[in-house]
């Protein structure tokens, strides 16, 4: 068992890659601890948990509320009495234009995407280095690798999550933090049925290119497979992740291919 008698905590835990993630790592042995701003579909994942065995306990939080955050990861670590592993991958997406996109709503989507990790990191890096290590994992996304249309906000918090953990990786690293970044592609989850329209409405539909993606459960083995090997990245996907190696080594046949592929 990978994860035995480790304490994982998950944001973004009640639905997605986040559940599918919080029923793999207790098949591995985990202590749980999941996380988000859905009460309901939290106590739901956490009494699956339940049934597969496993410890798991549900901690409410708002991914806006920056202090609140701050205080969640001190109630987090008394739960079980540390966190080995802290699994930053709550998020939200979106379907909107650029012109069309307000800056508070860039805003937003910076705040759930990016800040929120930044706060719950770096509040909890003093228990890791405390207690001698740790391991900070980050849900990022292949639109953190290249941008691709109507998720400029979404992406921008993506390319912001990839430099700002990548530099906490390499400092450090000699402390015995690791730090693993995911670059999830197309996975079957219901992110793009929640995904913001430009009036701050869920798009209340799935991209045909989602419905086809790979199954949520894959995604949740090949991440904590990662995980488990300190990888300080992993792309997870199908042939989308095509589009990762023809941006870094053919860019012009890149910028031919993206306006064609379709967005939703």
């Amino acid at each position: 068992m990978k994860f035995k008698d480790k304490v994982v905590w998950i944001t973004g835990a009640s639905s997605g890659i986040g559940e599918a993630l919080a029923y793999e790592s207790t098949r591995e042995g985990a202590k749980t601890i999941l996380s988000s701003n859905e009460q309901e579909e939290l106590d739901r994942v956490k009494n699956k948990c339940k049934e597969l065995g496993g410890e798991s306990t549900a901690l409410l939080i708002d991914m806006f509320d920056s202090q609140g955050l701050e205080r969640s990861v001190k109630k987090a670590i008394d739960i079980f009495g540390r966190v080995d592993i802290l699994v930053n991958n709550a998020g939200i997406s979106h379907r909107s234009i650029v012109s069309e996109t307000d800056v508070a709503f860039d805003r937003k989507i910076m705040e759930i995407d990016f800040f929120s990790y930044v706060i719950l990191s770096k509040a909890i890096l003093p228990h890791m280095l405390a207690r001698g290590g740790g391991q900070i994992v980050v849900t990022s996304s292949i639109s953190g690798l290249f941008g691709f249309p109507l998720r400029s906000a979404y992406a921008a918090a993506k390319h912001a999550v990839k430099g700002y953990f990548e530099t906490m990786g390499i400092e450090l690293r000699d402390k015995n933090i690791f730090v693993t970044i995911t670059y999830p592609g197309r996975i079957r989850t219901n992110i793009s049925y929640r995904a913001w329209t430009k009036d701050g409405e869920a798009q209340g539909m799935m991209d045909k290119s989602l419905a086809t993606g790979m199954p949520v459960e894959k995604c949740a083995i090949k991440y904590l497979n990662a995980v488990y090997k300190k990888k300080r990245e992993v792309l997870i996907g199908g042939r989308e992740l095509l589009m990762v190696y023809i941006y870094r080594f053919c860019r012009g046949i890149f910028w031919r291919i993206v306006t064609k592929v379709s967005p939703v």
